[in-house]
């Protein structure tokens, strides 16, 4: 059997006809045998997909093909051969769903007014530079930072990325507006527009880490040594990952309170939440029940 990956990609640039994107792109995927899924609107391309390492070298090479999408930074990461069950490729007002698509403002360059990027380097300098002045914050779903987050992070109180707004107009958040916020996320593409979010409510000095939480594990792993802790949820069936053996469990079971870092699918197949057990937990059937308290799942979240 064929070596499996995965990769991890989004670009933003103006796209005046999505449908004919998502039909080449629908096509591409198709003949190549790969599985995942891609979201295009107006304003770029986000997607997670997995299959045969030569057919996603292929589906990468033909996709940069695409003037607007040559500059994509793609993800690769190890698969199962079985991490999504099926290809899917949609047309949507966002490719990351903020609920603001008319405030967004993209050219061939990408986001307009979007947050300064940091290389893993930079961001590790901003901190060495001007210490606890830096603010992490996290712009994932906050069941995610459950089992991983940078250290001392905020981790805002949010469901969805649709959350993000009323958060920020709620005026919670008011005290940070004159700080050095670094904002993140999986690969990068959540930041990207919540950077935009952010300054065009009165956020001063906004950056984000160039890559995500990908890149800067691959450089600075998820040891003692690193801003990181934990594990990284992933959304395909894998659900975690870690950078290193080092890594620490931060995650704690929902039932007995011992550390995981393992989310599990409710019992109840019309139930999309997802549950954080450790492992003995989880093999009792009343811990996998439907209740109204699950963890949101992945049913609420973006891709990266």
């Amino acid at each position: 059997m064929e070596l499996q990956k995965i990769i991890l990609y989004y670009g933003f640039t103006p796209l005046p006809d999505p449908e004919a994107i998502q039909l080449w792109q629908k096509n591409l995927a198709e003949s190549l045998g790969l599985k995942g899924r891609i979201l295009i609107s107006k304003h770029g391309i986000n997607g997670t997909l997995g299959g045969d390492m030569s057919a996603l070298k292929k589906y990468v090479r033909q996709t940069k093909e695409h003037p607007g999408f040559r500059r994509i930074d793609f993800k690769w990461s190890d698969g199962l051969g079985d991490d999504f069950p099926r290809l899917r490729v949609r047309v949507r007002d966002e490719v990351v769903t903020f609920g603001a698509p008319g405030e967004l403002v993209v050219d061939e360059k990408g986001i307009v007014g979007g947050g300064i990027h940091l290389k893993p380097e930079a961001v590790n300098q901003l901190v060495a530079e001007r210490g606890d002045e830096v603010v992490f914050f996290d712009g994932r779903n906050a069941f995610e930072a459950k089992i991983g987050r940078f250290k001392n992070a905020i981790i805002p109180d949010v469901e969805t990325t649709r959350d993000f707004v009323a958060e920020f107009e709620s005026g919670k958040y008011d005290h940070l507006k004159d700080k050095p916020i670094v904002t993140y996320c999986t690969g990068g593409i959540r930041c990207e527009v919540l950077s935009s979010v952010m300054k065009n409510r009165g956020f001063k000095e906004v950056y984000q880490i160039e890559g995500g939480i990908v890149r800067y594990g691959e450089k600075f792993g998820d040891g003692e040594s690193s801003l990181w802790e934990g594990s990284l949820y992933v959304f395909d069936k894998r659900m975690n990952m870690d950078f290193t053996s080092q890594a620490k469990t931060i995650g704690t079971c929902e039932a007995c309170s011992a550390p995981t870092s393992k989310f599990y699918d409710c019992d109840n197949l019309a139930c999309r939440d997802l549950l954080l057990l450790c492992e003995t937990c989880a093999a009792e059937p009343a811990n996998r029940a439907c209740i109204r308290e699950h963890t949101r799942g992945r049913a609420a979240a973006s891709i990266v």
